[in-house]
């Protein structure tokens, strides 16, 4: 029986070297010459550091730039609302979403239930797999999931037959 496996995962190499880009334009920046500001990667966390809350929204808009170029979807992307005030600095944290949550889980199986396709979808962890008795059936079912706009970028991966 033919399945594959649904997923969300965000390249960090990717992710990483568009941190490092952002802090070698950040170097170059006329409008920050003399100014405190880093972009550190943490823990799969980039923290943007600035004097302003206007000059953390500009690192904000480089990383973002930065991010596009090396192909990472901007749906993966969680910043806080706020810039977090701390003495003179203010700093700011990007998250990456990884994995499949269990709402949203839940919805892509309801999504698929509802289109009356002749497959069985399960959650399994943070995956998804999904199952059906003919390849067709799998690769409509991927092209259903394309067309929704979920929110979220996701991945297909080991589709046998």
């Amino acid at each position: 029986m033919p399945t594959f496996d649904i997923v969300s995962e965000v390249d960090m190499v990717e992710i990483r070297n568009a941190t490092e880009n952002t802090q070698r334009e950040l170097t170059t920046r006329f409008d920050f010459r003399g100014v405190q500001a880093s972009v550190e990667l943490k823990d799969g966390v980039v923290t943007l550091t600035a004097e302003s809350d206007f000059q953390c929204q500009q690192l904000l808009d480089m990383l973002s730039k930065n991010l596009v170029k090396r192909n990472v979807d901007p749906y993966v992307v969680d910043v806080d609302e706020e810039a977090e005030h701390r003495g003179k600095m203010f700093s700011l944290h990007v998250r990456f979403k990884q994995g499949i949550e269990q709402d949203m889980a839940k919805k892509i199986i309801k999504l698929l239930k509802d289109s009356k396709m002749k497959v069985q979808a399960s959650i399994q962890g943070e995956k998804i797999r999904v199952n059906g008795k003919k390849r067709d059936d799998l690769q409509e079912a991927i092209a259903l999931i394309r067309g929704a706009d979920l929110g979220q970028p996701f991945q297909y991966e080991n589709f046998r037959d």
